[in-house]
């Protein structure tokens, strides 16, 4: 059964149509990468799955694999989708001061185990479970208390988004340019903890510009958006052909 299947997915922002038509795929275990020229759609295709209030899908459906039944997952407020194990990673991350990382994550961690019907941590519970999933990422501790995403560098707030996937275990995540300002160093230790956190029961979709980030995290599928339509899929090679001819060729 697929995890996400989307089916002639029209949608628009401030009246203008983005997405025409778009189908999409996707099973439990396996990574997507979503390519193609700026103003494609890509970055709304993400906000459209995680809840955007601001963009309205006009024609088309998005459903999501609940307790092994599909769900009209635009049903659901941005919220619900959450709970229900969908992450979207920002391409900017936004600053939340004077709230702690361990308060941020506690609130949203324990929101979704109460949803999902299992148990909530106390404090002193969940101080440990953050630290071994610091460790687990080679993380340093002190993002425990650091106010979230306030006075991160691009590369720590890159991290943090990796963090929050650990501790949340989403079903479906979604990076949407995850690689962008990164340098070398930064999208090494980016890309390594998302390997970390994959699983055969998870999805993964990076949404992308560029091969570089396609090194670190090898993608079953990529899939090219132009003018709001997957034009056309293939597997890692594709983005080696990408990287060597551009997109002229294959959206011509």
């Amino acid at each position: 059964m697929n995890l996400l299947k989307i089916d002639d997915l029209h949608a628009s922002l401030e009246g203008k149509e983005i997405l025409k038509g778009l189908n999409l795929e996707i099973k439990p275990g396996e990574i997507h990468a979503i390519m193609g020229p700026n103003g494609s759609g890509k970055s709304t295709l993400s906000k459209i799955i995680a809840g955007h209030p601001d963009y309205k899908v006009t024609q088309g459906s998005i459903n999501y694999e609940v307790n092994f039944k599909l769900r009209d997952l635009l049903s659901l407020e941005a919220d619900a989708r959450a709970r229900e194990g969908i992450f979207l990673a920002f391409q900017y991350p936004v600053e939340v001061p004077g709230v702690s990382n361990a308060e941020f994550l506690r609130a949203a961690f324990n929101a979704i185990v109460s949803h999902q019907g299992g148990e909530e941590m106390d404090a002193l519970d969940f101080d440990h479970y953050l630290k071994e999933k610091l460790r687990f990422l080679e993380m340093p501790l002190d993002f425990i208390n650091r106010q979230v995403n306030l006075d991160f560098s691009g590369g720590e707030k890159k991290r943090n988004e990796i963090l929050q996937m650990a501790i949340l275990a989403p079903r479906l995540s979604i990076l949407d340019e995850t690689d962008s300002g990164l340098d070398v160093d930064s999208l090494r230790l980016v890309a390594n903890g998302v390997n970390k956190l994959k699983t055969p029961e998870n999805s993964i979709v990076l949404i992308t510009h560029y091969q570089r980030l396609l090194e670190y995290i090898v993608p079953d599928v990529v899939h090219v958006l132009f003018e709001g339509k997957i034009v056309c899929s293939g597997d890692k090679n594709l983005a080696l052909e990408i990287e060597k001819r551009g997109y002229e060729h294959l959206i011509n």
